[in-house]
């Protein structure tokens, strides 16, 4: 076992797994036990598995939470905030879903976490996105011209 300068023996660092950037929330059903419903799309393509935590970043509220995942009908597009937490998103809000691992010193070190991008119907732009640090900022697609009416 690798001993750091300080004697002490590395420990384990908390990495980003996966993110799914921009989820357009559809429903919040604050009468159901918990959780947050996903598409299995999603859940897929970011290697989310179903009762697997998740911290939810609500961009449009400034919210923060932690819950779990559950399946959604696949190519659905849902995103449904469940439980006490429908109280923090409405459909509606743009909110980040993201997953941590633990990997050791070595691992870390090498670990590329998968940035999953989103459109607003919750389908998938691209499944293998790069992290942008701020101030950088990623452009989304030119939005379609609009005609005169």
């Amino acid at each position: 076992m690798a001993v750091s300068p300080n004697g002490v023996p590395p420990g384990r660092r908390s990495m980003l797994k996966s993110k799914l950037h921009r989820v357009t929330v559809t429903h919040a059903d604050v009468n159901y036990e918990g959780s947050l419903t996903l598409d299995a799309r999603l859940l897929e393509a970011a290697d989310i598995l179903p009762f697997e935590e998740v911290h939810v970043w609500n961009v449009t509220r400034g919210t923060r939470l932690r819950t779990y995942a559950m399946v959604g009908e696949a190519g659905s597009g849902v995103a449904c905030i469940n439980g006490a937490a429908a109280h923090l998103a409405q459909p509606g809000d743009l909110v980040i879903v993201a997953t941590f691992t633990q990997l050791d010193e070595a691992a870390a070190r090498t670990h590329r976490p998968r940035i999953v991008l989103v459109d607003s119907d919750n389908r998938i732009r691209d499944a293998d996105a790069e992290e942008v640090a701020g101030p950088g900022r990623r452009h989304p697609p030119e939005a379609p011209a609009r005609e005169n009416q």
